[in-house]
């Protein structure tokens, strides 16, 4: 039976990088990333159909009263959503679907879909997380520290995914995403433990 997981974290926290290396790591697995619709402006290394699907807000807006989304969401003034026809498509034909979203999408989908596995990506402190935000190079300062700024309140949404992984250590990380993924598992009891103990310590920050 096809399985829906969805994957979010704070901007900088490493999911993209991981959810990459566990697709180049899944070979015979039937496993795909979903695309998403955007309103935001390209960048310069995204193509129209493999990174986004980018839209005008207008021809968002029509998707959304047509009933064209699973989920849709607001972040930093532009529109993101998931194409419904899409994956219920995939799913059907016994395709697992990795869905990287944000919190808000991720309990749109749970409400929806509510067998969906949830995963959220922590990253080992907000220090951490600023410096990942100033190597990749894409943001203002403003922006960044806008990032920041939201970044505890996307930490404290996650807390209620089914599961937590602490990207501590980039193999550490990508081992309990394919316990998740792959064996349908939960992650060890002291990776369980340390991401518990990481997320006390990334809320009283």
């Amino acid at each position: 039976m096809s399985k829906l997981f969805v994957i979010s974290a704070p901007s900088g926290a490493g999911k993209t990088t991981l959810i990459e290396s566990l697709l180049k790591n899944s070979s015979g697995k039937n496993l795909r990333l979903g695309i998403s619709f955007t309103t935001r402006a390209k960048r310069k290394n995204e193509i129209n159909g493999e990174s986004y699907l980018f839209k005008t807000k207008e021809e968002f807006q029509e998707m959304v009263q047509n009933g064209d989304l699973l989920e849709s969401a607001e972040v930093f003034g532009n529109l993101y959503g998931t194409p419904r026809r899409w994956v219920e498509e995939q799913l059907n034909q016994g395709t697992d679907i990795i869905l990287e979203l944000d919190w808000q999408g991720a309990k749109q989908i749970k409400e929806n879909y509510p067998d969906a596995v949830t995963i959220f990506i922590l990253p080992p402190s907000l220090e951490s997380l600023e410096e990942r935000l100033n190597k990749r190079n894409q943001d203002s300062e403003i922006d960044i520290k806008k990032r920041l700024s939201l970044a505890k309140m996307e930490i404290k949404n996650g807390c209620s995914f089914d599961q937590i992984i602490i990207n501590d250590d980039f193999e550490s990380a990508i081992n309990d995403l394919m316990i998740i993924i792959h064996l349908d598992q939960r992650i060890p009891k002291e990776r369980q433990k340390l991401a518990e103990n990481s997320l006390n310590l990334l809320l009283d920050q």
